[in-house]
């Protein structure tokens, strides 16, 4: 079933497409903000993890790229897929274990995929996007397609076999790839000062491909760095590794109170708000009109969810039996 929103990835400059990225952004704020209201309420089977607060990454490094292009990410991958043209509706459906999910609701938050739209998969597993990333432009390269593969992952998996073993086939092969470490600074409950070594931007120089770090809640910062490594992959020239630096918002998982955190480096993060930095970009009635959208398209996905029949049993195998 091949479905996708009106994005930016058609258009990834100009006014309309600077606002079609704020509207994104607030979306993807709400979407999370909804489904972490509904998980206390009981309604979200299964664990769930929140990216609120790094917004402008996913759609930043998104918006490049065309519906052809792959994207990996992982079990923090909600922004990801609505950036790449998840329906709202159907996403809520998923991870409230509804039938019409994406994956008819046994998916749940960490398990989404969308072939169609280029949604390769999320991952519930450190890391193991990384290497599904690299065999997927592979098959790009040997198919001779022009498209390119996004591997989104946090700096925890840069400490994995499979990173550098991807990296280095990456760059030998000159695969049409690009590594994006979504650097929100904690390692699960860990900070990232006590368990990542040395600058993970340039984890890619020893095999000769470019590093950047950028601000990852400056969004046409992330946008232009994207763009640029999409670009240098499309002609052949191989992978880019990026570092976007965000924070996330809330504890690793919902119902993690991140005591581990002082409350004071919360608060200079949230003053860093990327949304309200790329509103403030906008004319604020225009603003206004986005934030009036993405609530309304929300609050239907929500009733959508809602209203929709609970997965059951009762055709769990017949999805994994081949009739004759």
């Amino acid at each position: 079933m091949a479905e996708s929103r009106t994005s930016t990835v058609e258009s990834p400059s100009g006014a309309e497409a600077a606002q079609a990225r704020y509207r994104l952004m607030r979306l993807s704020r709400r979407f999370e903000e909804t489904v972490h209201e509904q998980f206390h309420e009981g309604n979200v089977p299964g664990p769930l993890h929140l990216s609120i607060g790094q917004e402008a990454v996913a759609v930043g490094a998104i918006s490049p790229l065309r519906v052809s292009d792959a994207v990996l990410s992982t079990h923090r991958g909600h922004h990801h897929c609505l950036a790449k043209g998840a329906k709202a509706d159907r996403l809520m459906a998923e991870l409230l274990g509804r039938e019409p999910g994406y994956s008819r609701g046994r998916g749940g938050s960490m398990h989404v995929a969308i072939p169609d739209i280029g949604l390769l998969g999320t991952n519930g597993i450190v890391g193991a996007g990384i290497p599904i990333a690299t065999g997927a432009a592979y098959g790009m390269q040997a198919q001779g397609r022009d498209d390119v593969t996004v591997c989104f992952f946090g700096e925890g998996a840069t400490g994995t076999g499979a990173f550098g073993e991807s990296l280095n086939i990456a760059a030998l092969w000159k695969l049409p790839l690009v590594f994006i470490c979504e650097n929100n600074q904690y390692v699960e409950l860990t900070p990232q000062s006590v368990h990542v070594a040395g600058e993970i931007h340039r984890r890619g120089e020893s095999f000769g491909m470019p590093g950047v770090k950028v601000d990852g809640n400056d969004i046409d910062e992330v946008l232009a760095a994207v763009g640029d490594a999409v670009a240098r992959a499309r002609a052949g020239e191989g992978p880019t590794m990026i570092e976007a630096v965000t924070y996330r918002w809330f504890g690793h998982y919902a119902g993690d109170k991140a005591a581990y955190r002082e409350s004071d480096e919360v608060e200079q993060w949230r003053a860093k708000d990327p949304l309200v930095r790329s509103r403030a970009k906008l004319d604020a009635a225009v603003a206004d009109e986005l934030d009036a959208s993405a609530e309304a398209e929300i609050q239907a996905a929500l009733e959508f969810a809602l209203n929709s029949p609970i997965t059951g049993p009762d055709s769990l195998a017949l999805d994994h039996l081949a009739t004759t």
